[in-house]
């Protein structure tokens, strides 16, 4: 059990995920299917300089991010193939 979540699954992350301003890119992303696997890309993806918040919707395969300034498709695909997912376009 990872560290970030609960026996019952669920997770915790100290990142807010709410922003008021941004630009939010929908992401569709394949291989997540646990709290584990949405607290990793949260983290993952929230680290990132231009990254404002970071919202992972484990039932549609999707993940949320608003960044401070133009999307960087790439550095996000990078980022989620680093943590063990494939981002597989936007949606």
């Amino acid at each position: 059990m990872s560290d970030c979540c609960t026996p019952e699954g669920s997770c915790h992350t100290s990142r807010p995920i709410a922003v008021a301003d941004g630009t939010v890119v929908v992401y569709a992303v394949s291989g997540m299917t646990c709290g584990h696997c949405k607290s990793t890309l949260t983290r993952a993806i929230g680290e990132l300089d231009t990254v404002l918040g970071v919202e992972v919707d484990l039932s549609a395969g999707t993940v949320a991010v608003t960044f401070a300034g133009e999307p960087d498709d790439t550095l996000i695909a990078e980022v989620v193939d680093d943590a063990g997912y494939e981002l597989t376009g936007r949606v």
